[in-house]
């Protein structure tokens, strides 16, 4: 019975001293983590210039055929909630999305799915490795899904059917002060949460002072071919006060689809106060993605796009004026007695809060 009790007083010490050499790691651990919350909310006010302001029976509006900002008169956009907990070797990012603009963010997802926009861990494997897995926004582009993260509050065609999220592993590299290389494996675009038929994708991403050449190639899931996309984003500081955005891209599957061009010159005033201006030229090819909805004959449509911001800064606050004019090679818009129309002028204000 001693025995045994001695015995087990030497565990007791021995487990005693393991946890306390374990919490004292831990404790380390988290003296070099951090754990953050941030976010955003949007709300916005708009109306048609050229066009009825009244929803049809299915409760849509005439607005140009792109991503959020849709409804006429008053509206809220998104409420946007991102933890994180960073440490130098790993870490993790939940970012989690609530109303009209995450909806149509996340617009593949199901069930308690449908309000994550993000989640992913990564891992530092070196100063010059990363590796992130999970649920992730996508790295082709100008524009992104978060209202604080674009100087225009409506967004381009080339963003709205470009991918907005990926899901799978990749690698980012740092070769040298100015290159850097991202490959990944993924899902099919936008499928976030399940692969449905085995489809995989290969991303690439080549870097170089601010400026990006993404390629995308792989098979989607319900396309008939594999879909390969190269896509340019990048811009110059041609001043102090005035910056020049630019974005191209080209995308195909099976011999159809859609390219694009857009400029963001943007001049800033005082510290709060700047305007910009996108202008976009967005094609259509061979039936191309559904996005304008007409075509002609051969299965073609383009459409310009000239939209005008400013931005308002009061401390986190953003208010952003916004004048948008767009006209098409087919008649996709109504005009104020429901005739249909190639071109529609709309304008809106929004107020975009960050923290």
């Amino acid at each position: 019975m001693k025995a045994i009790t001695k015995t087990n007083v030497v565990k007791n010490i021995f487990f005693l001293a393991i946890s306390l050499v374990s919490l004292s790691t831990f404790a380390q651990e988290e003296d070099n983590k951090k754990f953050s919350i941030s976010g955003s909310g949007d709300v916005y006010w708009k109306t048609n210039l050229t066009s009825t302001n009244q929803a049809d029976e299915d409760g849509m509006f005439v607005t140009p055929p792109t991503s959020f900002a849709n409804r006429s008169g008053f509206s809220i956009g998104m409420a946007n909630l991102i933890a994180s907990y960073e440490g130098e070797k790993v870490g993790f990012v939940a970012d989690l999305v609530f109303g009209p603009r995450g909806e149509d963010a996340v617009f593949n997802s199901v069930g308690s799915a449908n309000i994550v926009n993000q989640l992913y861990m990564y891992w530092n494997v070196s100063e010059k490795v990363r590796l992130t897995m999970g649920n992730f926004n996508t790295f082709l582009g100008y524009e992104v899904i978060s209202p604080v993260g674009n100087f225009n509050y409506s967004t381009s065609y080339m963003f709205s059917y470009g991918p907005f999220s990926h899901t799978g592993i990749k690698a980012d590299f740092t070769l040298s002060e100015d290159f850097s290389l991202m490959l990944a494996v993924m899902n099919s675009t936008d499928f976030t949460e399940i692969n449905l038929d085995g489809s995989y994708t290969a991303g690439a991403q080549l870097g170089y002072k601010g400026q990006y050449l993404n390629l995308l190639y792989g098979a989607q899931t319900g396309l008939p071919g594999e879909t390969f996309q190269i896509d340019y984003t990048g811009g110059f500081d041609v001043s102090d006060a005035f910056y020049l955005g630019i974005n191209t891209t080209y995308n195909t599957t099976d011999g159809s689809g859609f390219y694009g061009f857009a400029l963001y010159p943007q001049y800033t005033t005082s510290e709060k106060f700047s305007f910009g201006l996108r202008g976009e030229y967005f094609k259509e090819f061979d039936g191309g993605v559904s996005a304008l909805g007409a075509y002609n004959p051969d299965g073609d449509a383009d459409v310009l796009e000239f939209t005008l911001t400013g931005n308002y800064k009061i401390s986190d606050l953003t208010i952003k004026p916004e004048f948008r004019f767009d006209t098409a090679s087919e008649d996709i818009f109504l005009d104020g007695d429901d005739e249909a129309t190639g071109s529609l002028a709309s304008f809106l204000v929004a107020a975009v809060y960050s923290f």
